[in-house]
Protein backbone atom coordinates (compact mmCIF):
# COMPACT_ATOMS: atom_id res chain seq x y z
CA UNK A 1 0.00 0.00 0.00
CA UNK A 2 2.73 2.13 0.89
CA UNK A 3 4.60 1.47 -2.52
CA UNK A 4 1.40 2.26 -4.30
CA UNK A 5 0.80 5.74 -2.52
CA UNK A 6 4.34 6.68 -3.53
CA UNK A 7 3.88 5.43 -7.39
CA UNK A 8 0.33 7.66 -7.52
CA UNK A 9 0.80 10.15 -5.43
CA UNK A 10 4.67 11.00 -5.94
CA UNK A 11 6.12 13.14 -3.87
CA UNK A 12 2.57 14.32 -1.40
CA UNK A 13 3.13 11.01 -0.62
CA UNK A 14 6.88 11.52 0.34
CA UNK A 15 5.98 14.27 1.86
CA UNK A 16 3.73 12.64 4.42
CA UNK A 17 5.23 9.10 4.93
CA UNK A 18 8.54 11.56 6.27
CA UNK A 19 6.41 13.62 8.54
CA UNK A 20 4.75 10.44 9.49
CA UNK A 21 8.43 8.83 10.25
CA UNK A 22 10.75 11.44 10.55
CA UNK A 23 8.75 14.78 11.92
CA UNK A 24 10.00 16.80 9.09
CA UNK A 25 8.97 18.00 5.77
CA UNK A 26 11.11 20.32 4.43
CA UNK A 27 10.58 21.85 1.08
CA UNK A 28 13.73 19.90 -0.83
CA UNK A 29 14.79 16.63 0.43
CA UNK A 30 18.11 16.76 -2.08
CA UNK A 31 20.76 19.05 -0.42
CA UNK A 32 21.77 21.87 -2.39
CA UNK A 33 25.98 22.12 -2.77
CA UNK A 34 25.83 24.90 -0.38
CA UNK A 35 24.20 22.84 2.22
CA UNK A 36 26.69 20.18 1.38
CA UNK A 37 29.64 22.62 1.91
CA UNK A 38 27.80 23.94 5.06
CA UNK A 39 27.88 20.73 6.73
CA UNK A 40 31.27 19.78 5.62
CA UNK A 41 32.39 22.55 6.86
CA UNK A 42 30.96 21.60 10.63
CA UNK A 43 33.19 17.68 10.23
CA UNK A 44 36.35 18.55 12.51
CA UNK A 45 39.71 18.19 10.57
CA UNK A 46 40.33 14.97 12.40
CA UNK A 47 36.81 13.42 11.40
CA UNK A 48 37.39 14.44 7.93
CA UNK A 49 41.35 13.47 7.85
CA UNK A 50 39.89 9.65 9.01
CA UNK A 51 37.50 10.14 6.19
CA UNK A 52 39.52 10.94 3.42
CA UNK A 53 42.05 8.04 4.65
CA UNK A 54 39.18 5.04 4.65
CA UNK A 55 38.14 6.38 1.25
CA UNK A 56 41.51 5.94 0.31
CA UNK A 57 41.35 2.13 1.33
CA UNK A 58 37.75 1.39 -0.29
CA UNK A 59 39.04 3.37 -3.39
CA UNK A 60 42.55 1.35 -4.04
CA UNK A 61 40.49 -1.82 -2.78
CA UNK A 62 37.95 -1.11 -5.55
CA UNK A 63 40.35 -0.13 -8.70
CA UNK A 64 42.01 -3.37 -7.84
CA UNK A 65 38.91 -5.75 -7.75
CA UNK A 66 37.89 -3.35 -11.13
CA UNK A 67 40.92 -4.15 -12.93
CA UNK A 68 41.00 -7.87 -11.90
CA UNK A 69 37.80 -8.66 -13.58
CA UNK A 70 38.44 -8.71 -17.40
CA UNK A 71 36.04 -8.83 -20.27
CA UNK A 72 36.31 -12.44 -21.68
CA UNK A 73 34.60 -13.90 -24.91
CA UNK A 74 35.99 -17.89 -25.91
CA UNK A 75 34.71 -19.30 -29.26
CA UNK A 76 33.58 -22.78 -27.61
CA UNK A 77 32.30 -23.63 -31.31
CA UNK A 78 32.33 -22.43 -34.33
CA UNK A 79 30.00 -19.52 -33.79
CA UNK A 80 29.18 -20.26 -30.25
CA UNK A 81 30.79 -17.38 -28.35
CA UNK A 82 29.85 -16.84 -24.68
CA UNK A 83 31.77 -14.70 -22.09
CA UNK A 84 31.11 -11.90 -19.81
CA UNK A 85 31.72 -8.14 -19.51
CA UNK A 86 32.14 -5.78 -16.67
CA UNK A 87 29.09 -2.88 -17.40
CA UNK A 88 27.78 -0.04 -14.56
CA UNK A 89 24.70 0.30 -14.11
CA UNK A 90 23.47 3.62 -15.14
CA UNK A 91 22.65 4.85 -11.65
CA UNK A 92 22.36 3.15 -8.78
CA UNK A 93 20.47 4.26 -5.45
CA UNK A 94 22.30 4.20 -2.13
CA UNK A 95 20.13 4.29 1.09
CA UNK A 96 22.19 4.62 4.58
CA UNK A 97 19.68 4.39 7.60
CA UNK A 98 20.78 6.09 10.20
CA UNK A 99 17.76 7.62 12.62
CA UNK A 100 19.22 6.15 15.71
CA UNK A 101 22.86 6.19 15.02
CA UNK A 102 24.79 7.63 11.96
CA UNK A 103 26.86 5.02 10.19
CA UNK A 104 29.57 7.02 8.52
CA UNK A 105 31.55 3.92 7.61
CA UNK A 106 28.88 2.73 5.27
CA UNK A 107 28.36 6.23 3.57
CA UNK A 108 32.20 5.44 2.19
CA UNK A 109 31.20 2.06 0.37
CA UNK A 110 28.20 2.36 -2.36
CA UNK A 111 29.09 6.08 -3.64
CA UNK A 112 33.22 4.92 -3.74
CA UNK A 113 32.39 1.88 -5.43
CA UNK A 114 29.95 2.83 -7.66
CA UNK A 115 32.29 6.07 -8.95
CA UNK A 116 35.02 3.57 -9.40
CA UNK A 117 32.96 1.51 -11.88
CA UNK A 118 32.60 4.48 -13.75
CA UNK A 119 28.73 4.85 -12.78
CA UNK A 120 27.61 8.62 -14.15
CA UNK A 121 24.31 8.81 -11.84
CA UNK A 122 24.96 8.32 -8.36
CA UNK A 123 21.90 8.35 -5.59
CA UNK A 124 22.23 8.84 -1.94
CA UNK A 125 19.89 9.04 0.53
CA UNK A 126 19.95 8.97 4.18
CA UNK A 127 17.61 9.35 7.20
CA UNK A 128 18.36 12.27 9.04
CA UNK A 129 19.67 11.79 12.77
CA UNK A 130 17.93 13.96 15.30
CA UNK A 131 16.09 16.29 12.81
CA UNK A 132 19.65 16.90 11.34
CA UNK A 133 21.86 14.87 8.32
CA UNK A 134 24.79 13.82 10.03
CA UNK A 135 27.50 16.23 8.72
CA UNK A 136 30.19 12.96 8.80
CA UNK A 137 27.94 10.96 6.77
CA UNK A 138 27.10 13.76 4.32
CA UNK A 139 30.51 14.63 3.80
CA UNK A 140 31.36 10.70 3.12
CA UNK A 141 28.40 10.80 0.62
CA UNK A 142 30.28 13.79 -1.55
CA UNK A 143 33.62 12.99 -1.01
CA UNK A 144 32.92 9.16 -2.29
CA UNK A 145 31.27 10.59 -5.70
CA UNK A 146 27.75 11.15 -4.51
CA UNK A 147 26.06 12.56 -7.77
CA UNK A 148 22.23 13.50 -5.65
CA UNK A 149 22.32 13.66 -1.34
CA UNK A 150 18.53 13.33 -0.36
CA UNK A 151 17.85 13.98 3.53
CA UNK A 152 15.32 11.10 3.66
CA UNK A 153 14.77 7.88 5.43
CA UNK A 154 12.95 4.66 5.18
CA UNK A 155 10.60 3.15 3.12
CA UNK A 156 9.65 6.95 1.59
CA UNK A 157 13.25 6.88 0.45
CA UNK A 158 13.34 3.59 -1.06
CA UNK A 159 10.24 4.11 -2.79
CA UNK A 160 10.68 7.26 -4.12
CA UNK A 161 14.38 6.67 -5.53
CA UNK A 162 13.25 2.87 -6.70
CA UNK A 163 9.91 4.07 -8.45
CA UNK A 164 10.60 8.07 -8.74
CA UNK A 165 8.62 11.12 -8.08
CA UNK A 166 8.37 14.62 -9.33
CA UNK A 167 11.16 15.59 -7.79
CA UNK A 168 13.14 12.36 -7.60
CA UNK A 169 14.51 10.74 -10.69
CA UNK A 170 14.50 6.68 -10.53
CA UNK A 171 17.33 4.51 -9.91
CA UNK A 172 17.97 1.40 -11.20
CA UNK A 173 18.79 -0.54 -8.17
CA UNK A 174 18.64 -0.08 -4.73
CA UNK A 175 21.52 -0.82 -2.35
Amino acid sequence: ATLTDIESRGDAAVRDLNEKFDGSSPTEFRLSESEIDALMNQVSARDMDDIKSAQEQVRKFAEAQRDSMLDIEVEALPGVIPGHRKTPVQSPGRYLSGGKSPVVASAHMSPLTASVAGVPRIVAATTPFKSEPSPAVIAAMEIGGAYQIYVLGGIQAIGAMALGTEMIKPVDMIV
